[in-house]
């Protein structure tokens, strides 16, 4: 089987501050102006399962 990997990075004002990675399976931030949403995203299960799902599409 071949290996999938899913990597959503979010960027304001050109720095990357928060990434999904499916490696991981949850939301890290990468700057501190990230903490607060990977904290938010990390919270909402569905938001986790969906994006771990969308692997399987």
């Amino acid at each position: 089987t071949e290996h999938v990997r899913l990597v959503a990075r979010h960027v304001y004002n050109r720095e990357e501050f928060l990434r999904f990675d499916s490696d991981v399976g949850v939301y890290r931030a990468v700057t501190p102006l990230g903490q607060s949403s990977a904290e938010y995203w990390n919270s909402q299960k569905e938001v986790l399962e969906r994006k771990r799902a969308e692997l399987d599409t």
